[in-house]
């Protein structure tokens, strides 16, 4: 059962009322409930491990089986939207329903969408995630920036009315990443510096900003002292992430940083006992070592 104060984080607010900026709620949320971000992603090897239907069905009991695993054990959830749009217009309702339900139980829900354009479709991507009367309404989502992080202004500004939030791409985990990533300008800047610059400006002074980064728990190249707002961490588990290089990896921001596992908990089910109790021996894990 839900107390009161995580109705408050999590749940959309009544039309007409007002609600926290996100990073406010999801700061909340973390100190409560630790670090950890479970990944929702119903890939057709994770389904056919489960003995589901590689279909929408299959992806409703997937998914719904990984929220009640969550729920009361961990801050905040990720579905990843491609394994849900693979399953085409059934598949996206059940997406729907999946933040839905997410959120109705206390979670706070963060979109793995990666959008990126420009103008009227920047707009349009966020008109669909980041308002409270959204389509499929979130709490936050995962942007690109590599038309420019200016581009990407229509989801600030969706996020800043919506009181949700925006994680952007810098510095991601695949090893193709860094051939464009660690690129050096004529300014003397990386690429992801560039990135981290323009969201910790738009944060201002806040450590606690609603506009984060997403920074891979095995990638090399260490986040700079000077990054504000949260971390978004993929990669712990199979990737090659361990829970407990964490601190190390991102040093004066460890305490902002989520990392983030999907299939590493996946493997535990499909029982729920199961689920829950891997959700939360990593989520002490990460936890323990990111204080």
């Amino acid at each position: 059962m839900l107390d009161d104060q995580d109705r408050m984080f999590a749940c959309p607010p009544a039309p007409g009322s007002p609600r926290a900026p996100f990073g406010e709620r999801l700061h909340d949320a973390i100190s409560r409930r630790g670090h950890l971000c479970v990944g929702i992603d119903p890939s057709s090897e994770s389904l056919a491990a489960w003995g589901l239907p590689d279909t929408a069905d299959g992806a409703a009991t997937f998914a719904s089986a990984m929220v009640d695993a969550a729920r009361d054990t961990v801050a905040i959830v990720k579905p990843q939207s491609a394994f849900f749009e693979r399953l085409g217009p059934d598949g996206i309702l059940v997406l729907q329903n999946v933040c839905r339900m997410a959120r109705g139980a206390g979670l706070l829900v963060l979109l793995d969408a990666k959008r990126g354009d420009i103008g009227s479709t920047s707009r349009a991507y966020a008109r669909a995630y980041l308002l409270p009367d959204s389509p499929i309404a979130v709490d936050a989502m995962t942007v690109t920036p590599y038309v420019g992080v200016g581009a990407l202004e229509p989801f600030f500004e969706a996020a800043t009315a919506g009181g949700t939030g925006v994680f952007v791409l810098a510095r991601t985990s695949n090893r193709e990443g860094g051939d464009l990533q660690d690129s050096v300008s004529i300014a003397g800047k990386t690429v992801a510096d560039t990135v981290i610059d323009e969201v910790r400006r738009r944060n201002g002074g806040s450590s606690h900003g609603s506009f984060g980064l997403v920074y891979g728990a095995t990638v090399k190249v260490h986040l700079p002292d000077h990054a504000n707002g949260f971390i978004l961490a993929p990669g712990v588990g199979p990737q090659g992430g361990n829970p407990e290089d964490l601190a190390a990896r991102f040093g004066e921001s460890s305490s902002r940083v989520i990392p983030s596992a999907s299939r590493l908990i996946a493997e535990a089910g499909p029982g729920e006992a199961a689920l829950r109790r891997a959700i939360s021996s990593l989520n002490e894990r990460c936890t323990t070592a990111l204080r």
